[in-house]
């Protein structure tokens, strides 16, 4: 299965560093029934890019918290066996968890499939983004828009052997 692990820059160096995404649990995210009945659609590409978006969305939650991160959106998209994410029954059709999975235990780098990470220039608009986030959260419309605006920003993909570029 096919999962998107969203992280920082300074996240990617860690797990780079330590060879591994984790520790365990984490959060990650995948196709999954609640996603699919969401979303309505059985074209799984459109599904893993819904299940991207999502993870896109929590590594600005992640940029939110840590201001001094760059500010570049990061996802790993990495492949676990089906098992190892689990997505919270309870959950169901709740609009923040859509598409979430935990995964129990570390994952090591080398499952990695592809990086996504902002260019550089969606860094204005993503600091915007996680800076609003707070207000957007609370029902704020002029800071939903700017959180919006980050999403208009495609993440490019790069190979896990240009990690070191990344971060570097």
């Amino acid at each position: 299965m096919r999962v998107y692990v969203p992280l920082t820059l300074s996240g990617l160096a860690e797990a780079h560093k330590a060879g591994q995404l984790g520790p365990g649990p984490l959060t990650a995210y995948a196709v999954t029934p609640g996603l699919r009945e969401w979303y309505v659609s059985d074209d799984i590409e459109e599904l893993e890019y819904a299940a991207l978006n999502r993870a896109a969305a929590a590594s600005l939650r992640l940029l939110a918290g840590d201001p001094g991160a760059a500010r570049r959106r990061v996802v790993v998209a990495v492949d676990v066996p089906d098992g190892e994410a689990v997505a919270d029954p309870d959950r169901g059709l709740d609009a923040a968890g859509l598409g979430e999975v935990r995964i129990a235990a570390a994952v090591p780098l080398k499952k990695a499939a592809a990086v996504h990470v902002d260019a550089d220039d969606a860094e204005a608009d993503v600091a915007a983004a996680a800076a609003a986030l707070g207000a957007a959260d609370h029902g704020d419309d002029d800071a939903q828009f700017t959180v919006d605006g980050a999403e208009d920003h495609e993440l490019l993909w790069f190979g896990v052997q240009e990690i070191p570029n990344l971060i570097g």
